[in-house]
């Protein structure tokens, strides 16, 4: 058990996503204890965290809520495009932020992990 235990103890960049309306795995009793172990065993300089506000566990109820949802698998393809731009390149993404729910735009086909800090240069 031991081999696959959660221990925090990451050997390559990772990207953690997680919605502030998930319903199903609460980010204070999954995400934010993950990435606590993570910094816990001094490998937070190649681990990234998002809360994606309006984000759920899945984008199932975003047809039925789009004021206040925003889907977040187009955040998990933006994560994705960082974490293979941090492993191939090495350019490391934004530090860990909240990527806020755009008021206007296509919320169904994009989202950005820049944080208000570098979008604002």
């Amino acid at each position: 058990m031991a081999r696959v235990a959660l221990t925090g103890r990451i050997g390559r960049p990772l990207i953690t996503l997680h919605g502030d309306l998930d319903a199903l795995l609460p980010e204070a009793a999954d995400s934010d204890v993950y990435a606590r172990m993570v910094d816990a065993s001094g490998r937070g300089r190649v681990h990234r965290y998002y809360t994606v506000e309006g984000g759920t566990h899945v984008d199932g109820l975003y047809d039925t809520y789009p004021d206040l949802l925003r889907p977040i698998l187009p955040c998990y393809r933006s994560a994705f495009d960082a974490l293979v731009s941090w492993v191939e390149r090495g350019t490391p993404p934004p530090a860990d932020h909240a990527v806020s729910r755009p008021a206007s735009g296509d919320v169904v086909n994009s989202c950005t992990l820049a944080d208000r800090a570098e979008a604002a240069r």
